[in-house]
């Protein structure tokens, strides 16, 4: 069974059902969208199911040509890719359960664009050709911008053109470097790349600074890397509740999973000359953010400038070119999309009953509405890494990785956790705590079933990532292996005694791992 052509296609189909149905038919328009998105949900547990653990390489590969050109079709899953396809085909029916009330114009239009949207990211994670990955890329594009758009908030235009010129810059740069490589070997096919990389006979070192620097302007705007995160606040705090945890929780996530799939591993010669700007500019970024969400008067501001931080110590961790540095990324991408994702719902929950971000306008919630307050406590810890939730694995072993690089760099990249715990427990404290500003509070009804459905399954997810991380860990770790096996030059980091990380004693290039050659005792070692 083609498990990955139906997963990336299935939401395009109902999308197409649903353009056929009538408007005015408003329950089975979002029971049918719900029902796709929900099955979507159920082939993406399939394959973690049947995804063997310890193969590093792409597995439920589709293969068949296209447009020819080496233009094909060509899908495939890993370690890297699976937890991220899961997640994207999670938070959309949570998303569209979550906006069954407050989105009430143009519903079908809306249903329509969640599940587009849902196609375009499955099919980035999914992508083996490199032509392909750009069509899903800028597919996503097109119904991000009318969710923002069109049930957006006042500023929602600005907001939108924003997002779109930003993400199209990098993005035409990225088809410009595609071309280059197409026309240097003939093919498109991401396999064949990392092949010739691998092999020695491949780019020129020039070139390859240059095709980088396009790859990772079009990945850094995605993630937002530090300056280039300036469009992500505003998108937040336009966005509907549905657009703002699609965003959050995975969209950013495109932008590190393109540095792991495509920058680092196809031009190691850049990859040596742009590492300290790249990793430092990732540790600028998870200082500012945390300050910034320390000072936001605005609830979605706040939770915007700390996916800033977060994401902040994700790259770093990714830049630390270490083993324990991906695995933590994966995870920790994981863990933020699922807290990140449920700290939106709890905003856009209590903005349908006040019509108002601002913290000010809040206070005492926890004795109107303890249900809500128990959600919003735990995605707050989850979120600040609070030992057996979910986001503590991934923080801790992000660190691992980070330290590894080197000791200064995961001392300041400790800050996250410390002010995570400072902006987002005082964020829950003023809220949920203290005196009563606003007299609206006291009509303020806790959550019913359905809002209830909407967040459990993310609290039971936290907890059990938190309890039980080798549920995910066992399906990474030899894909997180091979990733870094590529662009370090190394057979295995997979031994005993660990290799010398790239960036120890403040080395900050990966070169030395690519270019050395290994005593013999070492290397039969790792065989």
């Amino acid at each position: 069974m083609p498990i990955l052509s139906l997963l990336t296609f299935l939401p395009l189909a109902g999308a197409l059902v649903l353009a056929f149905l009538p408007r005015r038919r408003e329950v089975l328009l979002r029971g049918l969208a719900l029902a796709v998105a929900l099955i979507a949900l159920g082939l993406s547990v399939g394959l973690y199911l049947s995804f063997e653990s310890g193969t590093g390489g792409m597995q439920f590969v589709e293969h068949a040509p296209w447009l020819g050109s080496g233009i094909e079709y060509h899908l495939g899953v890993d370690g890297i890719s699976l937890f991220l396809v899961m997640l994207a085909a999670f938070l959309v029916p949570v998303s569209m359960l979550a906006s069954w009330r407050s989105v009430s114009s143009k519903v079908k239009e809306f249903l329509i664009f969640m599940l587009v949207l849902e196609t375009g990211i499955i099919g980035v994670f999914l992508s083996l050709n490199v032509f392909l990955f750009y069509v899903f890329w800028e597919a996503m594009l097109i119904p991000m911008y009318f969710l923002i758009g069109v049930w957006g908030g006042a500023r929602r235009v600005y907001a939108t053109m924003k997002f779109v010129l930003y993400t199209m810059l990098g993005s035409l740069l990225m088809l410009v470097a595609m071309i280059i490589l197409h026309g240097r070997t003939g093919t498109f096919n991401l396999l064949e790349y990392y092949r010739l990389a691998g092999s020695g006979d491949w780019l020129d070192p020039r070139l390859q600074v240059w095709l980088f620097l396009a790859f990772a302007l079009a990945f850094a705007v995605k993630v937002p890397l530090f300056p280039l995160h300036t469009w992500l606040p505003d998108a937040h705090v336009e966005a509907p509740t549905a657009g703002s945890v699609i965003l959050a929780a995975v969209l950013l996530k495109m932008g590190a999973y393109g540095f792991l799939r495509f920058a680092l591993p196809l031009f190691p010669e850049a990859v040596s000359k742009f590492l300290p700007y790249l990793s430092a500019l990732s540790l600028v970024g998870v200082v500012y953010g945390g300050l910034m969400a320390l000072v936001q008067k605005d609830i979605k501001s706040l939770v915007a400038y700390s996916s800033v931080s977060h994401m902040g110590l994700v790259m770093l961790a990714v830049f630390a070119l270490n083993f324990e540095g991906v695995q933590g990324a994966v995870f920790q991408m994981v863990n933020h999309g699922l807290s990140t994702g449920a700290l939106f719902l709890v905003v856009g929950l209590l903005y349908e009953r006040s019509h108002t971000r601002r913290i000010s306008d809040y206070g005492g919630l926890s004795r109107q509405m303890p249900v809500l307050s128990a959600f919003f406590m735990i995605a707050v810890l989850s979120s600040a890494g609070l030992p057996g939730l979910n986001g503590f694995v991934g923080e801790i072993l992000c660190l691992f990785g980070v330290f590894r690089a080197g000791t200064l760099l995961a001392v300041l990249a400790v800050s996250t956790v410390i002010l995570a715990a400072a902006y987002l427990l005082g964020l829950f404290q003023k809220v949920m705590h203290g005196p009563i500003s606003n007299p609206a509070v006291r009509t303020f009804k806790d959550l019913n079933l359905r809002e209830v459905l909407v967040l459990l399954p993310i609290i039971v997810l936290m907890f059990w990532l938190g309890l039980r991380p080798g549920s995910v860990l066992r399906k990474t770790e030899a894909s997180a292996a091979l990733q870094v096996s590529r662009v370090t030059g190394r057979s295995s980091v997979l031994v005993s005694t660990p290799a010398p990380s790239p960036l120890k004693a403040g080395k900050f290039s990966p070169l030395p791992l690519i270019r050395e050659k290994r005593p013999a005792e070492e290397k039969d070692a790792d065989d």
